[in-house]
């Protein structure tokens, strides 16, 4: 069991920053940031797939805007979100898995708000 406890989100304007953080009560090898908006389906933001820190991929809609980065002494993962738009905003939720062939989330937190105002 790994428990999940997402902080950080809020109302900011168009072309502001936010940083979500999620503390996992474990490290895993996969760890990911969602997000869904309502009447949409969900979207992998960003992810790590691998102990390794290079092991990341990102949404094309949001490359060279946000950023994951991870604390591992902490079992903490990080979302920094900059430039943000409207369309960025949506509950995001921090997930945690295995990595198979390729990453299975298990674990999933509570989801935190984001709200981008234009």
């Amino acid at each position: 069991q790994v428990d999940l406890v997402e902080s950080g989100g809020g109302s900011v304007q168009a072309g502001g920053s936010l940083r979500l953080s999620c503390v996992a009560s474990r490290p895993t090898d996969c760890v990911a940031w969602f997000r869904q908006a309502p009447g949409k389906e969900r979207e992998k933001v960003a992810n790590f797939y691998g102990r390794g820190e290079d092991r990341i991929s990102y949404a094309d809609s949001v490359k060279g805007r946000f950023t994951i980065s991870r604390d591992i002494a902490k079992n903490t993962v990080y979302l920094q979100m900059n430039r943000l738009k409207p369309e960025d905003s949506a509950t995001y939720f921090c997930a945690a898995g295995r990595k198979l062939l390729g990453c299975v989330y298990d674990y999933w937190g509570q989801g935190t708000q984001v709200t981008v105002s234009s």
